[in-house]
């Protein structure tokens, strides 16, 4: 786990799955079903045992988790080792006899006791927490450094986290990623630490290589920073996280840099959910709307991508639901996590077309389903709206800084039809009714829907209304229903 270039960078796909298999039998038959009363309890109901776990399919022996099951009873999924067990551990009666019975309690103890705790930020439902142990920190920062090789990090760059210092994954695996890879790291807090103001008087102070941070947060102070008249010539790379980074984002960001000065800038999005307790990197591209895809580590966790009707997987390249494994975790450990997020183009196995390295890929756009909702905008049935999709549409069009999409009751009213209005913040003089038109045309060729009201606004007016430096995630899509009004998300995603 300590080398940088480990060896699985040199294995094809089918060697690589049968030695990941071999690594979860391990990892299931020593660590987790020892000390996991759920998984143990689970295993035996459904037959299964670790050594019958031989190919890649059969991970679908496994029973799916999902986030209900975590909010249902967070504790059941924290190992909870037992001191029988270890002593008869071979490798814990080796340690004892050649290290002595102190150093193998302290690395049991640095294996399994508790030490920070994260959460989901609990947008969609009630936060969920997740144990780390001093082990765990270690997985977190070994994956934090190779985030930091992916995206072209070099020692020498001072670096700028933007993320609010929060119990959340993207700030922690940014400061371990730092701290492992051995740079100049300052940490902001983002718009709920130092606020706009702060963030741009440490970007004068330190002049820095790299942002980290949420896209709509860099955005914000990227346009303050260019309506204040500064210059950030040394910026050469933005690194994203948090939320969604579509290409129309990604644009602008670039765009907004050129106007500080920095005419060469990568903009790398990375994608983490807090159950895996890392995340994972897109390599830079020579053209700037290409997508190299998240560069995996196959030797901490497997991804699979499912049929998320049928729970199947895949074939290589189609897309489907992703699915996470850990392989290393201690703490809070969930097997066959459903992540509910879909990714377009699959998992891709094979040489990365731009770095240059061998590892299993997720290619294209990832959605977040609670961005699916259902609404009633006729008089007789509810229709499916994806959300994900108008960012393409929103942030692709020049005229608009940023927008806000909020999902409303007519006249306020419980038993009326649902309404759509549209906040935005229009830029480089464009008037409102062609912005408005543009809007409408676009909106409608992408949901079949068009929005009831459309409302224009200062950049401060928005950012207000969007959380900024207030909330840990800027809103981009808000529900203003009634609660009763508002069903939940399809699980079926039949309309994804």
């Amino acid at each position: 786990m300590k080398n940088p270039q480990p060896h699985w960078l040199s294995l094809d796909k089918e060697t690589l799955r049968a030695w990941q298999m071999l690594r979860l039998r391990r990892y299931l038959a020593g660590v987790v079903l020892p000390f996991s009363k759920r998984y143990r309890a689970l295993f035996k109901e459904q037959g299964i045992r670790a050594r019958g776990l031989r190919d890649y399919s059969s991970l679908g022996r496994i029973p799916f988790s999902a986030k209900e099951d975590l909010l249902a009873g967070a504790r059941d999924f924290v190992l909870m080792p037992d001191e029988r067990v270890l002593k008869r551990r071979p490798g814990t009666i080796l340690g004892a006899l050649v290290r002595g019975r102190e150093a193998v309690a302290e690395e049991l103890e640095r294996e399994f006791r508790p030490l920070m705790m994260t959460s989901t930020t609990g947008r969609s439902a009630e936060p969920a927490p997740f144990i780390y142990t001093a082990h765990d920190i270690k997985t977190l920062s070994v994956a934090g450094a190779r985030v930091m090789r992916v995206c072209g990090a070099r020692r020498d760059m001072k670096m700028l986290n933007m993320f609010p210092f929060a119990p959340h994954l993207a700030f922690w695996q940014t400061h371990y990623a730092g701290m492992e890879f051995g740079v100049f790291m300052v940490s902001s807090g983002g718009g709920k630490g130092l606020g706009t103001e702060g963030n741009l008087r440490l970007m004068r102070k330190i002049e820095p290589d790299v942002l980290i941070g949420m896209p709509t947060f860099i955005y914000h102070v990227l346009r303050a920073a260019v309506d204040d008249g500064m210059r950030c010539a040394k910026l050469s790379k933005i690194v994203l996280g948090g939320e969604k980074a579509p290409v129309g984002m990604r644009r602008r960001l670039r765009a907004l840099a050129r106007e500080l000065g920095a005419e060469a800038v990568d903009v790398l999005p990375t994608y983490g959910f807090t159950e895996a307790k890392m995340a994972w990197p897109q390599c830079a591209c020579e053209q700037p709307g290409d997508s190299s895809g998240y560069h995996l580590s196959p030797d901490l966790g497997i991804v699979e991508v499912i049929d998320p009707v049928s729970g199947e997987q895949v074939p290589e390249g189609e897309p489907g639901e992703i699915v996470w494994t850990p392989l290393e975790a201690r703490g809070s450990v969930v097997l066959r996590y459903r992540t509910g997020d879909m990714v377009s183009g699959g998992l891709f196995y094979g040489k990365c077309p731009h770095c240059g390295r061998t590892m299993p890929r997720l290619m294209g756009e990832i959605s977040r389903t609670s961005e699916i909702r259902e609404m009633r905008l006729g008089k007789l049935k509810g229709t499916l709206v994806d959300f994900n999709r108008l960012e393409h549409v929103l942030d692709d069009c020049e005229d608009v800084a940023t927008w806000q999409l909020e999902i409303r009751k007519t006249n306020d009213d419980p038993l009326e039809l649902d309404e759509l209005v549209l906040h935005v913040q229009k830029v480089n003089g464009a008037s409102e009714e062609a912005v408005r038109n543009h809007l409408d045309e676009h909106f409608a060729a992408e949901t079949e829907t068009h929005p009831n009201r459309i409302i224009f606004h200062s950049g401060e007016e928005l950012r207000r209304l969007q959380g900024v430096g207030a909330l840990l995630k800027e809103q981009r899509v808000v529900d203003h229903r009634p609660p009763a009004a508002a069903p939940a998300p399809d699980a079926q995603l039949s309309h994804v």
